[in-house]
């Protein structure tokens, strides 16, 4: 039987910290959470390679090093109020509600969405809520968000987001018109009309479908 806690801490040792990944906050949450639980059946063994895996929907799990560059690009320190867009199976999700104090995650496939919510509740992540819907509209009766992160390539980065970060909070996303290969965006909202943008690399996510 494969002990993943053993499993899941060489991962962080070999694939994230070489990799340049510092937070501790980050580090902890990903030897803490485990992958194998957002996966199917059939690919709990792959858990923690360090690569994107199918969960349904035509969709996917990102690989560890994205989830832990993505989340420590938002600067987190603990106790955030943070929104997720492409929730998926409900992993990254997960890795923040470690983190933060409340988690709001919508996912556009009302499958996942229910794999999500499940999975979640299944291991006791009570500040993690999950919404079947479409996440460029975002979740605007918790707004302001101090920090959102967006785990699927948009070709611009929609307004409705934009609306509801906090001043002075942050967002990750992936932006480009090609449906395989986006630079990954971090904005900060300077104040109500001001926001600054970075690009931080280049990635490969699903597109973002939505009205928006």
């Amino acid at each position: 039987m494969t002990d993943y806690a053993e499993v899941r801490a060489l991962m962080v040792q070999s694939a994230l910290i070489p990799r340049g990944i510092r937070n501790n906050l980050v580090l902890e949450a990903m030897a803490r959470v485990p992958r194998e639980k957002f996966l199917p059946a059939e690919l709990k063994s792959l858990a923690y390679e360090d690569t994107p895996l199918p969960i349904g929907g035509g969709q996917t799990i990102s690989q560890p090093y994205i989830v832990a560059y993505m989340i420590e690009a938002l600067a987190l320190r603990g106790g955030e109020k943070v929104l997720e867009i492409g929730a998926g199976s409900g992993y990254a999700a997960a890795i923040l509600g470690e983190i933060c104090r409340e988690v709001y995650a919508v996912e556009r496939i009302g499958q996942l969405a229910e794999k999500a919510a499940r999975n979640l509740l299944d291991l006791g992540y009570s500040n993690v809520h999950i919404r079947h819907g479409d996440g460029t509209h975002g979740w605007a009766e918790e707004a302001p968000f101090d920090a959102i992160l967006v785990s699927a390539g948009a070709p611009d980065i929609p307004r409705d987001l934009l609306r509801q970060l906090a001043i002075g909070g942050r967002m990750i996303i992936p932006v480009g018109s090609s449906k395989t290969v986006q630079e990954l965006i971090r904005v900060t909202r300077i104040d109500e009309d001001d926001f600054e943008r970075e690009d931080l690399a280049d990635v490969r996510f699903v597109p973002l479908i939505g009205s928006t």
